[in-house]
């Protein structure tokens, strides 16, 4: 008898530990789950793009309405939002939102945010031009959204997640590099918004207090 009971409790706090850990799993908050780390590992020296303070060159990209764009197409740019994302990486659905009210907010400032989509390929139906004019339309993006069609864009600049944003001033001097805010799972949560602070120390005619920080997001598939 005493067996028994001694059997039947055991079961019991097993079955209460593993019902708490389940539980902890479901309510654990954190990136959405793949075979990857969502931060930038690598160090911009060993990405080998842009540096803080360096030119950015300009480009000729097919925007989702079919024209070509280059930069040099924003008259009166005073800064420039550059940001590489796509249709399919869950933290770039995250942040679209983000990026349609930055946007609105500071376009009319003369900073507009530049999409680039570096995984566009006709061989990826969900990452193809004509599912980022589809996507561009349903989440009706105010900014251009381009194909880096030739995946010569994107190295140049070091971009090596989706999303992972690029803050030019007028002179397309590079004054940012990394991720949006601290917080890719909710907007209402965010403490620190990286890209926000950046572009308001560059209206006031000062350098941003921090000029970098690690992206966050799903790996860029052309490289």
């Amino acid at each position: 008898m005493k067996k028994s009971n001694l059997t039947f409790t055991v079961i019991l706090i097993l079955c209460s530990f593993l019902t708490t850990i389940n539980t902890n799993a479901q309510e654990r908050k954190g990136p959405p789950k793949g075979g990857h780390s969502p931060q930038q590992t690598k160090t911009l020296d060993e990405i080998g793009g842009y540096k803080i303070g360096e030119v950015a060159t300009d480009f000729n990209l097919k925007n989702v309405d079919g024209t070509m764009f280059s930069l040099a197409d924003i008259k009166d740019a005073k800064g420039y939002i550059v940001v590489f994302t796509c249709n399919e990486c869950p933290f770039a659905k995250m942040y679209e939102d983000r990026l349609i009210e930055l946007h609105n907010k500071y376009v009319s400032q003369g900073y507009a945010v530049v999409a680039i989509n570096p995984n566009v390929s006709e061989n990826n139906a969900k990452e193809s031009f004509e599912s980022m004019q589809k996507r561009a339309t349903e989440k009706k993006f105010p900014f251009v959204y381009l194909a880096d069609e030739k995946h010569d864009v994107f190295p140049k600049y070091g971009a090596v997640r989706t999303p992972h944003v690029f803050l030019l001033d007028s002179d397309k001097k590079v004054q940012y590099i990394g991720t949006i805010d601290d917080n890719a799972r909710s907007a209402a949560n965010v403490k620190v918004k990286y890209l926000e602070n950046a572009i308001q120390a560059l209206q006031k005619g000062t350098t941003p207090e921090v000029t970098f920080t690690k992206a966050i997001g799903c790996p860029v598939k052309a490289i």
